[in-house]
């Protein structure tokens, strides 16, 4: 501010429906960390985020599943009790630890894998992907699993207990008493109303992946 000049403060009101006029064009005005158009922002880092949350859905979707039902299936057994004490760590401790202790383990003492940055890209038109090239695929390894290791130990929780009370349940007793092969009524029947709780959760998790 120059000498002389005197610094205008808009109440909050004021400048709260400033904001809302703006979004209604769709602007929503500048970044107070880099002093950019939020706009532009979200278009430069928009297919990384969505890129990120979808790998780690996928993730956590082809590993938690079959986990929950083994889990399920073969309970009480040594490999089921120890996947249920991982997924408590999982469960637990809180991302960012999770991606220190991994950046720790394969970045810097094993130096397998990149620590920061999204690697070597392609463009597709307006869009810029990492999934197409080795190099952006090293970079998505860690931070996916980073992401992933929580929404797969909530997933494979989730699968378990809704295996188990779907197992119970007088349709499945029926399928037993017709003669049905185990394989049969696991895989077609019941894993199949398990999935329909499941799909939903992954849903809110996916919209939480890409918000946070």
């Amino acid at each position: 501010m120059k000498p002389g000049e005197e610094r205008v403060f808009f109440p909050l009101v004021v400048q709260f429906g400033t904001y809302l006029a703006g979004l209604a064009r769709a602007d929503f005005g500048l970044s107070i960390r880099t002093h950019r158009s939020v706009g532009t922002d979200l278009a430069q880092f928009l297919p990384a985020t969505l890129e990120l949350s979808i790998v780690a859905a996928v993730i956590a979707l082809l590993v938690g599943i079959p986990l929950g039902v083994y889990a399920a299936l073969a309970r009480g057994s040594f490999g089921s009790q120890l996947a249920m004490t991982g997924s408590l760590l999982g469960v637990s401790l809180p991302t960012f630890l999770i991606g220190i202790l991994l950046i720790l383990i394969f970045s810097v003492w094993l130096g397998w894998l990149p620590s920061f940055g999204r690697g070597e890209t392609v463009r597709i038109g307006w869009w810029s992907s990492g999934l197409f090239t080795l190099d952006g695929w090293l970079h998505m390894i860690l931070p996916a699993l980073t992401l992933a290791i929580f929404q797969l130990t909530l997933i494979m929780r989730l699968v378990r207990a809704e295996m188990l009370e779907v197992l119970r349940t007088d349709y499945i007793k029926f399928a037993r008493a017709r003669g049905l092969s185990d394989r049969a009524i696991h895989f077609g029947h019941a894993l199949k109303n398990t999935l329909v709780p499941v799909m939903t959760i992954t849903g809110l998790q996916l919209g939480g992946l890409i918000a946070f």
